[in-house]
């Protein structure tokens, strides 16, 4: 939707304050192209061809796939453009082709010209439709909103047009009366929210189209190659991460939605254990006593400039939480915007305790946060830099002075960082060796090692892992793995195994993917990513979350494996492993209400019909409510604690780590299974060596 190709656009400045009723508006002049477009165009192409991981033909076939994803970056819920409109585009299918390598960009500029007027029609039709207000909405009737539409034949008439808006509108009334809205407000707010959407769409430049054009054309290489205006190049960190003074998170535009890609480890709004990747954000709020400000709509850099503000003040966001049900359910968290603190993303230790078979042990427990490093400080000589490695030695030496029997790294919501120190850790447990391969567009290929004999962990080793594991994290873990280190413990990680680096243009940049990640083992760490030894459940949809959720992502392949040292790993007794655990967590209360979460959301994700009744919509949400209100009190009973009268009841008794964030159950039930699958493993190991000794 119009949002969806606002997130990528330069930031223009609000003429008119969004709480202004806007005059009836003129449809939008047709843009054109400018010279340096077709320049920056051919530019582009020959930067792709000469420097992309992936050799591309410009042909016939090429062309048809850019104009279905044209189309669908301009209109990905078939809400604008009609079937008519697209037959009109369909002999572009084998000629884009040779407007590209021409720098002719005419016909891209009338795709979205016919896109501007269908746009400029339906915000007019839906304002007019509010203006008198939403007392004629009926919600006593059985119908619902097909929240999928991305393969949803094109509409063929405005009747049609008209009627799938009006289902739209009164989905939107719907979800805000739910949330006690008077029908005032109701009107005022949807009123609000098309102007805004109108007013952004009439300022749309040429540049803005040529961005989204040439953005089309980079997802046929992969999903992580991007061209940036001159001005979004300025503006690339900030429109991207609010880390600075902010909230601490990473977003990206969604539809309609402002969605939480990621958060910054012991950011703000990690902190507060209440936010997670996937969560849509749908208001915004100014302090504690502030009014809450739909954003549904909004361009990406206007919610992030809504989003940040000085520290120490408070924000408050109204987000639809991923994991739930409910689709229009709203939950309102407080954040205190500040600067993360590099202290608190350092790497930190701290003593598990275990029961295992009546005897008590200490594992070592070692959190990453991220891979960092601090280049200035090495490049200036200081013999004091900080980085994950020296801080991971250090405290493991720590460690070994309490006489831990063992030791977990955990890099669950690492998203990578400096390869450097992925080499380096993983160094800490080896003697000598290779530990990753990167390879070139021209099948060169690189060895990185590990060439100092000290080790500084010996024992008993175990890594845990999830979804949001990503890059860095997965090279570690895939060495460790192949080594047959230690035992890798979790959910199947992200799957970024990609390089990219910022090419300058005459006009603008363009982020490139140039390389890929391979393991010593030969495999790739791209799309697949590292699968564990022993799984876990994962609360994260691996369809919204992940390599593999992401169109056009560059495929797992193998190359030549490197010639490596293995240790006596898991493979010898995974059978063995793998029944211990599965014999454990058959009846753990925790890991029973993660089996029946994962199967619930799973459930929910099939169904992308909306209820446009009330009294079923109020039905659907109870249920939700009720059903999560059962599961909990299901698990507690088991653990033999007091039932909930309320979900609200939680966040209370939740403990909280030396951050201060909440510590999940979740979690420390994740994290004290792996601890015992690796005393497990050392059960199981020693029981193996006597027998081969025998």
């Amino acid at each position: 939707m119009l949002n969806r190709i606002q997130s990528l656009l330069s930031p223009l400045i609000l003429t008119l304050s969004l709480q202004t009723a806007f005059a009836a508006s003129t449809a939008p002049a047709a843009l054109e192209p400018e010279p340096i477009h077709q320049q920056t165009m051919t530019e582009i192409l020959d930067s792709l061809d000469r420097e992309h991981y992936k050799d591309i033909s410009i042909d016939d076939r090429f062309s048809g796939w850019l104009l279905d994803q044209y189309l669908e970056d301009l209109d990905p819920s078939r809400s604008y453009f009609y079937a008519s409109d697209i037959a009109e585009f369909e002999p572009l299918r084998t000629t884009l082709d040779d407007s590209l390598r021409s720098g002719d960009l005419e016909d891209a500029y009338r795709i979205f010209n016919r896109y501007q007027e269908r746009v400029y029609e339906r915000l007019n039709f839906m304002i007019g439709q509010l203006e008198d207000g939403v007392d004629d909405l009926r919600f006593d009737v059985d119908e619902a909103l097909d929240s999928d539409r991305s393969e949803a034949p094109w509409i063929s008439s405005r009747e049609q047009m008209d009627q799938l808006w009006l289902k739209r509108l009164k989905s939107a009334a719907l979800s805000l009366k739910l949330a006690d809205q008077t029908p005032e407000q109701i009107s005022e707010t949807l009123l609000k929210r098309y102007r805004y959407q109108l007013h952004r769409s009439e300022q749309l430049k040429s540049e803005d189209v040529f961005q989204t054009y040439a953005n089309a054309l980079s997802k046929g290489y992969d999903p992580h190659t991007q061209y940036f205006s001159p001005r979004n190049s300025e503006n690339f960190q900030i429109n991207m991460s609010l880390s600075l003074e902010g909230i601490g998170a990473v977003l990206q535009n969604d539809d309609e939605y402002t969605k939480i890609v990621r958060l910054v480890p012991a950011g703000p709004a990690e902190k507060t254990g209440q936010l997670k990747p996937a969560d849509k954000i749908v208001a915004v709020a100014q302090g504690d006593d502030g009014e809450m400000v739909d954003i549904i709509g909004w361009r990406l850099d206007d919610v992030v400039d809504k989003i940040r503000g000085p520290a120490d003040t408070v924000v408050r966001l109204q987000v639809i939480p991923a994991d739930s049900k409910d689709r229009q359910k709203r939950k309102e968290v407080r954040i205190v915007r500040s600067k993360v603190k590099l202290e608190e993303q350092a790497a930190h230790k701290r003593v598990l305790d275990l029961d295992y078979n009546g005897q008590n042990y200490r594992l070592g427990v070692i959190q990453i946060p991220a891979f960092y490093i601090d280049f200035a400080a090495l490049q200036s000589g200081d013999p004091n830099y900080k980085s994950t490695t020296r801080d991971v030695e250090r405290l493991i030496q720590e460690l070994l002075k309490e006489d831990i029997q063992g030791l977990v790294i955990d890099l669950r919501d690492n998203g990578g960082g400096s390869l450097r120190e992925a080499n380096e850790l993983i160094g800490l447990f080896i003697s000598r060796g290779p530990t990753v391969q990167i390879r070139d567009p021209n099948g060169r290929i690189d060895i990185l090692g590990d060439f100092d004999a000290d080790v500084a962990y010996s024992g008993p080793l175990a890594v845990l892992v999830n979804r949001l594991s990503a890059s860095a994290s997965e090279i570690f873990a895939g060495a460790i793995q192949d080594y047959r280190r230690g035992v890798v413990v979790g959910s199947q990680t992200f799957g970024k195994g990609t390089v990219q680096s910022l090419h300058g243009l005459r006009h603008g940049q363009l982020k490139m993917t140039h390389a890929k990640f391979y393991r010593i083992s030969g495999d790739s760490t791209q799309n697949k990513g590292v699968v564990p030894d022993i799984l876990l459940p994962s609360l994260y949809n691996e369809l919204d979350i992940g390599e593999s959720a992401l169109e056009g992502a560059l495929p797992w392949d193998q190359v030549r494996a490197v010639r490596h040292g293995k240790f006596l790993g898991v493979e010898n007794f995974l059978d063995k492993l793998t029944a211990r655990h599965q014999a454990r967590v058959a009846t753990d209360p925790d890991f029973m209400f993660m089996r029946e979460q994962v199967e619930h959301l799973k459930e929910a994700g099939e169904d992308a019909l909306i209820p446009l009744n009330e009294a079923a919509l109020r039905k659907e949400r109870d249920e939700a409510d009720q059903w999560q209100l059962d599961a909990q009190n299901r698990r507690r009973a088991l653990k033999q604690e007091p039932p909930l009268s309320s979900l609200s009841e939680l966040d209370d008794e939740l403990e909280k780590d030396e951050l201060g964030r909440p510590i999940s159950p979740e979690s420390e039930a994740q994290l004290a299974e792996t601890g015992r699958i690796l005393l497990d493993m050392v059960d199981l190991t020693f029981s193996f060596s006597a027998t081969a000794k025998q």
